[in-house]
């Protein structure tokens, strides 16, 4: 049976992000995509190459999908917006057809572009499964 529920993500911050911005600090932002759904974070506003954004996203969770993308772009007045970057995360570990809530504190991922490391940015992850999905046969089992 498929695992049906809410991915909730949290976008904690990043540093060591690849500054684009040829003057000045660059103003990071991130966009989310899981299958056809896509989110995307507030503009950090001048935090450059560390920012803290602390915002929560929700993504319906109807089927096995197996991995959450992230792009990370600069944003720029009057020109396009500069990519710095992406990553993909995993899912298979956290959104499960146990029944079971899946949970990842925050944790740091690299920021790959070009096969080259441009930062770190860090995420916290929680799957919170639609009562009568899944069996629940063990979710207390793993925590002991």
């Amino acid at each position: 049976m498929a695992p049906r529920g809410t991915l909730e993500v949290t976008l904690v911050g990043a540093k060591d992000l690849k500054n684009m911005d040829s003057m000045g600090m660059m103003d990071p932002y991130v966009v989310f995509t899981y299958k056809d759904q896509e989110k995307k974070s507030q503009v950090a506003n001048g935090q450059g190459s560390v920012p803290d954004w602390n915002e929560t996203f929700l993504f319906t969770i109807a089927d096995a999908e197996d991995e959450l993308r992230l792009k990370i772009y600069d944003e720029d007045s009057g020109s396009s917006d500069d990519y710095v970057g992406e990553l993909t995360i995993p899912l298979d570990g956290i959104v499960t057809d146990t029944g079971c809530e899946g949970r990842m504190p925050p944790t740091p991922y690299e920021v790959m572009r070009n096969d080259k490391i441009r930062g770190e940015i860090t995420i916290g992850l929680f799957f919170n499964p639609e009562p009568g999905s899944g069996d629940h046969h063990d979710c207390d089992e793993e925590d002991e």
